[in-house]
């Protein structure tokens, strides 16, 4: 279990554990002190600041950090990854291969993407997520992952139903590139809450990604 907790000086949301109870640290944001209520409701941490005084000046209470424990990805994690990328390859490949020289059909198509997306969204939620905060995890996190995959994908489809002209030149992708990358970075900062810079990588990794994995099939990759 863990605690809500609202930052009166810039409005942050932010969840601690329950073992922090009564204590006071500092905000991440904008670190003024925080004292912690005892009502449980959901986890994430708050990140280690500099060093601090164990008290404050009078009247004020201690700030005691709050050390976050880092939790590495398992060897056997990455190597799945990895074989999921392998297959993933292969798979694209033989997809080409197969419907050569037609084209997958569009039910098809639009299947891999969200497929494809549900790991990329894991993958690049792991790499790219605010390290100051617990990361969402279980049926939170699953949800959230399906939330922003249902997205990524529905922007494959948008991009499907543009004219064929419209994308022939990578040079016209200077103008629809923000129609796409700006609703796929929205998506990732408001189910993963990340930050935008991370949300617009998230997004773009999943779009290199799926690009490679069309070019190999045979089709544009953009």
């Amino acid at each position: 279990m863990a605690i809500q907790v609202l930052c009166t000086g810039c409005g942050s949301r932010f969840a601690v554990s329950d073992k922090f109870a009564g204590k006071t640290g500092p905000c991440p944001k904008c670190k003024k002190p925080i004292t912690i209520p005892a009502s449980a409701v959901q986890a994430v941490t708050i990140h280690e600041p500099e060093p601090a005084a164990a008290a404050g000046p009078a009247g004020h209470g201690s700030t005691i950090p709050f050390r976050r424990v880092e939790k590495p990805i398992p060897a056997v994690a990455w190597a799945a990854i990895g074989a999921g990328v392998l297959v993933s390859l292969l798979a694209a490949w033989l997809t080409g291969f197969i419907f050569r020289p037609d084209t997958p059909p569009d039910w098809l198509l639009l299947a891999a993407a969200f497929t494809l997306a549900v790991p990329c969204v894991l993958l690049g939620y792991a790499a790219a997520r605010e390290r100051e905060l617990e990361p969402y995890r279980g049926r939170s996190l699953w949800l959230r992952s399906l939330i922003c995959a249902a997205v990524y994908a529905g922007l494959w489809a948008a991009k499907g139903m543009l004219p064929a002209d419209a994308t022939a030149d990578m040079w016209q992708w200077i103008y629809l590139g923000p129609l796409f990358v700006v609703p796929g970075a929205l998506a990732a900062l408001a189910t993963l809450d990340l930050d935008w810079g991370a949300a617009v990588a998230h997004f773009s990794f999943y779009v290199l990604f799926t690009a490679l994995l069309r070019w190999l099939a045979g089709l544009p990759p953009l």
